[in-house]
Parts: structure tokens; C-alpha cells; sequence
């Protein structure tokens, strides 16, 4: 499990983390295919960035078997709730109603939005 002092991951760590959330433990070879259909990337490339995540704590190695099997350290549900509260924290000096606000400020769909009423009165209700 991430503590708080690891460190966020990068744009290239977060779309690692996606395949991984998506396909579930992988090879570096599935990983790759994975990245290299939506734009061009080495192999050393995916396979180094890996062995970075792996040390920060971001992903763990299966080393039992081979080829190493990789998976996600966090479910996609921690980890964006991890980011959006330092989002929220660093950007918005911990003001959801800030964050909120510049959230609905941009184009957001009628359905988005009928989908975020939703979820707040969900949380109105659970607060009952």
C-alpha cells in the first residue's frame, strides 16, 4: 500500500497504471504491446519505467516466475482518490467548493452533470 510520502507518479507512471488496472498483472512485453497501440515507445522504455514504479512503491514484481509478472500497488479507486486530494490540498488550498467550482466551469455534459448531482445527493443520503 502507498504511504504518504511516495511520491506521485509521473504522466507516463499513471498511463502504466491504467494497462495495469485494465489488464490486471502483466508481463513488461504485455504492458508494452499495450502503450506502443496508442503511441510509440520502446520496450526498454516501458521496461525501465517499471523498475522505476517498482522502487517508488507504485507497483509490485512477481519474481517467482518468468517473465516477471507486474500489478498495480493500489486499486485505480486509491490511487485517484490519493491524487485528487493532493490536487485539492496543493491547488485549491483544500477548498472542495474551489475545486468544484473550476470543475463545473469547464465543458462538462449534461449527463456528467446529471451524474455528479447523483453522487451528491447519494452522499446527502448516506449522511442521513
Amino acid at each position: 500500500m502507498l504511504d504518504k510520502k511516495t511520491a506521485r507518479p509521473t504522466d507516463a507512471e499513471i498511463e502504466i497504471l491504467r494497462v495495469l488496472w485494465k489488464l490486471g498483472p502483466s508481463t513488461v512485453r504485455q504492458v508494452h504491446e499495450t502503450l506502443s497501440a496508442d503511441k510509440q515507445t520502446s520496450y526498454n522504455t516501458t521496461l525501465k519505467l517499471l523498475q522505476i514504479m517498482n522502487g517508488k512503491g507504485l507497483v509490485l514484481r512477481d519474481e517467482t516466475q518468468r517473465p516477471q509478472i507486474y500489478r498495480a500497488a493500489v486499486p485505480e479507486s486509491c490511487m485517484q482518490q490519493r491524487l485528487v486530494t493532493d490536487l485539492l490540498r496543493r491547488a485549491f488550498g483544500g477548498s472542495a467548493t474551489k475545486l468544484v467550482a473550476a470543475l463545473t466551469s469547464t465543458d462538462i455534459s449534461d449527463y456528467e452533470l446529471a451524474e455528479i448531482k447523483k453522487l451528491i445527493a447519494d452522499v446527502e443520503e448516506d449522511e442521513r
